[in-house]
């Protein structure tokens, strides 16, 4: 099942830095990662059904981050479909923050569920992108923390429940889910997943380019 958005629609997609991917520094202020691919294929395919769509995303942010901000990012806005990506600063917060601390899958829920049901009370139409990670070899610097091995098997460890929260949201809230943990994990099995993720976390152009395949896919 897909969404039906009608023309003039206003789209906005937020989330953490995987979604911002420098949208401040962008024209259309889309940024350049997968929120520009959707907009660019829509507008391609769809030019009878134009859409207002709109990127606030922030670099960094965990659930706590937007929900600081979301009556003037998002709510304000009344935007009539919300695409959110977010999970993978809540993972590795510990790591790469000084200040961070371990954030328990419920506390993760609570909050991204205070996130969801204005929305939902206003009938909005909801996206929420599974927050996901590439099993990529190596060493990698994430700010001035160092992730290797066994980082990164900590933070596996750490994002499966939260993945879990967020079907468990989408079923709550009727939202669609693109799969993209599982769908990144598949791509990794016949690719090296550096290709698309060189740090494991961060798309690249063709791992952008297969969010937003994945996303496009449940809207018509």
């Amino acid at each position: 099942m897909t969404i039906a958005v009608r023309p003039g629609s206003t789209v906005m997609f937020t989330g953490d830095s995987i979604t911002d991917c420098q949208r401040l520094e962008s024209e259309d202020g889309l940024g350049f990662g997968y929120p520009l691919r959707v907009a660019g294929e829509w507008g391609l395919k769809h030019p009878d059904r134009p859409m207002t769509w709109l990127n606030t995303a922030h670099a960094g942010d965990k659930v706590m981050d937007l929900e600081a901000r979301w009556q003037t990012d998002v709510l304000d806005a009344r935007p009539d479909v919300v695409s959110i990506l977010v999970g993978v600063n809540d993972m590795g917060w510990h790591t790469l923050d000084p200040k961070g601390y371990v954030i328990p899958a419920e506390e993760f829920e609570a909050g991204y569920d205070r996130l969801l049901a204005p929305l939902a009370e206003a009938g909005t139409k909801l996206i929420l992108i599974e927050p996901f990670l590439l099993p990529i070899h190596g060493v990698v610097e994430a700010g001035a923390a160092l992730i290797g091995e066994e980082e990164r098997k900590e933070w596996r460890t750490d994002l499966d429940p939260k993945i879990q929260v967020v079907r468990s949201l989408a079923r709550k809230y009727g939202a669609h889910l693109p799969a993209a943990d599982g769908m990144f994990a598949e791509l990794a099995a016949t690719t090296e997943p550096e290709y698309w993720a060189a740090d494991g976390v961060h798309p690249t152009p063709a791992g952008h380019a297969a969010l937003a395949a994945a996303w496009l896919r449940l809207v018509a």
